[in-house]
């Protein structure tokens, strides 16, 4: 039996292990009186003593000593034996000296720090002026191997974690795929292995790792790298003992490094565990799994990279089926699978999440809320994508009431809403997604001068599409660093791809302006930039905004490849008195205002928003409803702020 068979609490074969590990303890303490005991009989599986010979090669002697440092912590006996013998009454370890005189087959190698006993701690050495004469204890977590219990050791605890190999979710066709090429690879190496696996969901690569390890009946021991010590000593200890476990464990090794950010030019390596990972990938001298969001490259060993790839919508479907059997059965719940298939990218770990949270909450909702509410919901808050340093969540409360635009630009703002919503049936059902990704997905240029209504036409969108909507912001994706940016973009659409956010780049242009000609490196990778995010954009599935004050700074190819342009003209003056006379909310108190007076003011939709809101806080602390003359000093400020005259022709007659 191995240490799986030892997890398993098998009493029967503790008992006759313990009474086999007891009687070679005996033997040992024989040799050092002189004297014989018989062998154990043979235990089917082996003892666990005989089961750490085998996993780490032991010599007899090196048997021997590690059985001489069991005797002291279970047989009392030996205390009183060891001073005699040693020659001293303060003697209450065995020593190498000891060793040499009494145990049979005794060779000096074992001793030297390469050694088993020493390279894997099976043993600890105290202090002495010389090798010889240093006492010897077991180390604690063999102790505990040998009584046949399992468990981790203190040292890795808040590091290392033994992942579940059982209760396994039922993967989707592709996903299995995945474990079986894994499995292959393992089973059919001729020497250990490093697999990587990537992407972004770590929910799912933990699903097929631990499926792998099922299917090879061994366990998984993950090891987190975001928190992996940077002095080597240290690592070096770790890594010993994170692959004894292994060992002793009859568990593969996973690398957990989905925590770690890759280290761009510039950065201080010390401060980085980049190294420590590193180290460990090329010294570790068992095989490996490999959790990493991008390909991690090893300069001196073969790594396998498997990429986790998106569930198909064919394997969505039916996972949603399989998850709402019992509410297909009742009723039409079809229609609902395939909206939310259109909008999400889910894992299977998720899709079973989502609906046991959504019937579990049916139980609090009293009913007003249906279920195809609530899975939509469950769906919205569960694939939020984690990307708060990058991307600003925006809460979109804005209606098609509160836009005020020409009749073209909003039919085709009602067109952009009809092809996300259809998006499935046009390219699934009726092929058009068949030849390819590229120019799949649905993305949109909103130019016009600043306050004319951009922003609030993507709110209004993702309102009405019941989406999230995410402002990127620029500063923090563009970095000076070579390759950066694309990295940081590479993140932004991989995250808003699980919940087929709105992605709202603002004031684009600063980024995505004419490509250069190539003068130097850095013109040449910022053309890449461009190149990256087109490329990107093509192939996303949800819908990607760029806004613009400068429409003619945008390269002309760039324009070509976006699939709507939509020009926000700046309101003339029936527009503006629209804009007037929504901007004021139907609970707030107003008297005299005139909204043609009013609209004689040449400012966009948005400045007007701001002079309304400041107009009503003056009117609030006069205690009176909004008037004209609020405005007036509202609008004043606005225009110290714009820079601009307030001309006589603007307010003439509003008293």
């Amino acid at each position: 039996m191995g240490s799986a068979g030892m997890e398993r609490g098998d009493s029967q074969w503790a008992d006759l292990n313990y009474r086999y590990l007891m009687i070679a303890i005996e033997q040992v303490i024989a040799c050092l009186k002189s004297e014989q005991v018989p062998d154990p009989e043979p235990l089917n599986p082996p003892a666990a003593i005989e089961q750490l010979c085998h996993l780490f090669e032991l010599s007899q002697f090196e048997r021997a000593i590690v059985l001489l440092g069991a005797a002291v912590e279970l047989h009392g006996g030996l205390a009183a034996l060891l001073p005699a013998i040693a020659g001293g009454p303060s003697v209450a370890r065995p020593t190498f000296s000891l060793a040499t005189q009494y145990l049979p087959q005794m060779h000096w190698s074992a001793f030297t720090p390469e050694s088993p006993l020493r390279r894997w701690q099976l043993i600890e050495l105290g202090s002495a002026s010389t090798l010889i004469y240093s006492p010897f204890r077991i180390n604690e977590r063999i102790l505990h191997f040998l009584m046949g219990n399992a468990p981790l050791d203190t040292q890795l605890l808040g590091m290392v974690t033994r992942l579940p190999t059982d209760h396994l979710l039922r993967l989707p066709p592709s996903q299995q795929q995945l474990v079986t090429e894994i499995v292959t690879l393992l089973q059919q190496a001729s020497t250990p292995s490093i697999v990587q696996i990537c992407g972004y969901d770590s929910a799912t690569k933990q699903a097929i790792a631990s499926a792998v390890c099922a299917q090879l009946g061994i366990g998984l021991l993950s090891l987190a790298a975001n928190i992996l010590p940077t002095d080597f000593t240290q690592l070096s200890l770790l890594q010993t003992l994170w692959e004894r476990e292994a060992l002793l464990g009859n568990s593969l090794l996973l690398l957990d490094c989905d925590g770690v950010a890759d280290m761009h030019e510039g950065t201080s390596a010390a401060s980085s565990p980049l190294n420590a990972i590193a180290y460990l990938l090329e010294s570790c001298h068992g095989s490996m799994l490999v959790f990493s969001r991008d390909r991690r490259s090893v300069r001196k060993r073969a790594v396998f990279s498997f990429e986790v790839a998106s569930l198909t919508a064919l394997e969505q479907r039916q996972l949603w089926r399989q998850q709402l059997a019992e509410e297909l059965e009742k009723g039409a719940i079809e229609p609902v699978i395939e909206k939310l298939v259109s909008h999400f990218n889910l894992s299977p770990l998720s899709i079973q999440t989502i609906c046991a949270q959504s019937r579990s909450n049916s139980n609090h909702s009293n009913g007003t809320d249906s279920l195809p509410k609530r899975l939509w919901s469950a769906c919205l808050s569960h694939s939020r994508p984690q990307i708060e340093e990058l991307a600003q969540p925006i809460r979109t409360q804005a209606s098609w009431e509160d836009l005020v635009l020409p009749d073209k630009e909003a039919q085709t703002l009602r067109t952009v809403i009809a092809q996300v919503r259809q998006r499935a049936k046009v390219y699934e059902e009726w092929g058009f997604a068949k030849t390819g990704e590229r120019g799949l997905g649905i993305s949109a240029l909103f130019s016009g001068a600043s306050g004319t209504g951009k922003t609030l036409a993507a709110e209004v969108l993702a309102h009405e599409l019941q989406l999230d909507l995410y402002r990127v912001d620029l500063s923090s994706v563009v970095s000076k660093y070579i390759g950066e940016t694309e990295k940081n973009l590479r993140r932004i659409f991989d995250a808003a791809e699980i919940g087929g956010a709105i992605l709202l780049f603002d004031e684009a242009d600063a980024l995505f302006g004419k490509r250069s000609e190539v003068k130097d490196s850095h013109d040449r990778y910022a053309n890449m930039e461009v190149a990256y995010l087109l490329q990107r954009m093509e192939s996303y599935r949800g819908l990607a905004i760029l806004t613009t004050n400068l429409k003619n700074s945008l390269d002309q190819a760039f324009l070509r490849r976006l699939r709507f342009v939509v020009q926000f003209p700046f309101p003339d003056a029936a527009q503006r008195a629209e804009i007037w006379q929504r901007v004021f909310p139907k609970s707030a108190p107003t008297a005299g205002l005139s909204f043609h007076k009013l609209a004689k003011l040449t400012i966009p939709g948005g400045n007007i928003r701001n002079i309304a809101l400041n107009a009503a806080f003056l009117a609030a602390e006069a205690n009176l409803p909004v008037q004209m003359s609020h405005i007036l000093q509202a609008a004043q400020s606005e225009y110290i702020k714009l820079e601009r005259p307030l001309t006589e022709a603007e307010t003439k007659a509003w008293s």
